[in-house]
């Protein structure tokens, strides 16, 4: 009696494919990069032409009267031009994913598209952090009504020059006493007028005192000349605020038309590759 030995069948295990991560970020970082060297540089051909209201060099910023259309165009444009490109390598050059349905691959590429956007901005405005902060803060820092001004306002030029028109000698007074004019005593008073939106009457009559010591004017026209020059600097802070705004909704309205941008041109980027 013999005996059948018998094995059993082999079962079919279909092959595994490699897993592939949904987001290729070496694609994201060279879009991104490329995004934010070509917004630098056309920022920096902006300024260099005037259509920028902005330049990426120290103490440079918006003023009421540089901000217009042009830098409005040259604003969008930057952020159209720099966000198509880096939306479009970061689409053209993920990897292929297989065995994907399109909707997936639409979502996927808009994604990079987004990513990608996103990191340069981010990159722009940790390199440009000083021009994003004067456009954003000029306002304030100036001492307008929206915000609070900075504590060494004579630091900057415009209040500077305010407040030594306070201590401009009269010629028709020549035995005016030469004394040094107290300038950061004069420039908080007159950071917290700005703030408050007008001089108290003691600070009029003692900031009059002291120009009247070194100019020579009577006590009236000191204070005359005190309320004048802080109404001209209160006027200067409101339109450098309102300037800032506008170029806070400008900067806001451009980044979000360059995200979509980028979103758009990384599909169009995607489907090239995968041909």
């Amino acid at each position: 009696m013999s005996t059948v030995l018998t094995t059993p069948a082999p079962t079919y295990a279909p092959p595994v494919a490699p897993a592939t991560s949904a987001v290729s970020w070496g694609a994201i970082f060279a879009g991104a990069a490329a995004a934010a060297a070509l917004s630098l540089i056309l920022l920096i051909l902006g300024a260099g032409l005037g259509l920028s209201s902005f330049s990426p060099w120290t103490g440079v910023g918006v003023s009421a009267t540089t901000f217009g259309v042009s830098a409005i165009l040259w604003i969008t444009l930057t952020q159209l031009a720099a966000s198509g490109l880096g939306g479009y390598l970061a689409g053209r050059l993920r990897t292929r994913w297989t065995d994907l349905q399109t909707d997936e691959v639409y979502f996927r590429d808009t994604a990079h598209g987004l990513l990608a956007w996103a990191v340069a901005s981010l990159v722009t405005a940790a390199a440009l952090t000083t021009t994003i902060g004067a456009v954003l803060g000029q306002g304030p820092r100036a001492g307008g009504p929206v915000g609070e001004p900075s504590a060494t306002v004579q630091g900057r030029a415009v209040d500077a020059y305010y407040i030594d028109t306070l201590f401009r000698p009269d010629p028709a007074h020549p035995l005016a006493v030469a004394l040094p004019p107290p300038n950061a005593e004069v420039a908080r008073v007159v950071a917290k007028g700005l703030r408050e939106g007008a001089l108290l009457d003691e600070d009029v009559r003692y900031l009059g005192q002291l120009v009247a010591q070194r100019t020579g004017l009577s006590q009236p026209a000191a204070e005359k000349r005190v309320t004048d020059t802080f109404q001209r600097a209160k006027d200067a802070a409101a339109k450098a605020a309102k300037a800032a705004g506008h170029a806070s909704l400008w900067m806001f309205i451009s980044l979000l038309a360059g995200a979509f941008v980028a979103s758009w041109l990384a599909t169009y980027g995607g489907r090239r590759r995968d041909l």
